[in-house]
């Protein structure tokens, strides 16, 4: 009896509450989805093309006077002020001789104390094509992961399907990367800040420790369909979920702490990569342990009410 209470804590029976998990990642996902339609990411120069030159000008120097020292001889310029008190100025692919005439004209207004700390410049070609490999990135690797737990998960008992876990982590991983996407595209709207090669780079590594975290959490309820059967599946679900709760929470929360320190310490440039990495994995997280098995509960109720209709 008292283990039979234990087991109807509320611990224990996440996946009840499935609606309420389903509502709350709704609040969490709308905001952003609808700023990635009204607003777009702001794309840095690697997806865009230009040149972009980082500035450290003399003391009471603003944006807009930053703005008119680079004036309109190669594009107007777009400058964005950063944390660090420098301005990053992005204009039209500048070969080395405008980069150094558009310089020293900037320095005749700014003054000769004014300090180029970063040149970067990348050609339309490369990139559309860095654009164009972006998203082949995510939609093949989508794919294998969907391939991968198929296979992998292929022996699980029935009524489960292994490819209701592939296709559920799928669905999962597209609700973390759009979380993702949209708070980037709400933070670049809001404070102009970019996306860029890194931005893709962290959001794959992101993916990457999401479904880690959801394939522990499948293979715990595979291992219970196994040894408990003849159980109600949302109750398998249920306590694999409270089996791994604890080990999945500690162990992200060792990596946030990381991260946090990183994005403390780590410097302006590695900003946009290290909080896409922070808030993939705090969606990750959460998905893989809220989502992610509610939702294969879901969908195998769903298929036992159709095979009793039919």
């Amino acid at each position: 009896m008292a283990r039979r209470r234990k087991e109807g804590s509320v611990l224990r029976r996440l996946a009840d509450y499935r609606k309420w998990w389903y509502a709350l990642s709704l609040l969490l996902i709308v905001p952003g989805t609808i700023s990635l339609v009204l607003f777009g990411l702001r794309l840095g120069i690697d997806f865009t093309g230009g040149s972009l030159i980082e500035i450290k000008a003399p003391a009471g120097i603003d944006a807009d006077e930053v703005r008119d020292a680079f004036g309109d001889k190669y594009g107007d310029p777009v400058v964005q002020s950063t944390s660090a008190g420098t301005y990053q100025v992005r204009v039209k692919q500048l070969d080395p001789e405008q980069h150094n005439d558009l310089l020293a004209s900037a320095r005749k207004t700014l003054g000769p104390q004014a300090e180029e700390l970063r040149f970067e410049t990348v050609g339309p070609s490369i990139s559309e094509e860095l654009r164009n490999k972006a998203f082949l990135s995510v939609g093949l690797g989508s794919l294998l992961i969907l391939l991968y737990i198929a296979y992998a998960f292929r022996n699980v008992p029935k009524p489960a399907s292994s490819w209701r876990f592939g296709t559920t982590t799928i669905v999962t991983l597209l609700h973390d990367i759009l979380f993702t996407l949209g708070a980037f595209s709400l933070l670049g709207y809001f404070t102009g800040m970019e996306v860029d090669a890194t931005f893709v780079a962290a959001l794959l590594t992101a993916v990457g420790y999401s479904v880690h975290d959801t394939i522990v959490v499948f293979d715990r309820i595979r291992e219970n369909l196994i040894k408990r059967p003849g159980r109600r599946f949302v109750d398998t679900v249920n306590y694999s979920i409270a089996q791994t709760l604890v080990r999945s929470l500690n162990t992200s929360l060792t990596l946030i702490l990381v991260l946090v320190a990183m994005y403390l310490f780590g410097g302006e440039s590695l900003h946009a990569f290290v909080l896409a990495l922070l808030l993939g994995t705090l969606i990750g997280t959460y998905s893989s342990i809220f989502n992610a098995a509610p939702l294969l509960v879901s969908w195998q109720l769903w298929a036992e009410k159709r095979s009793r209709q039919d």
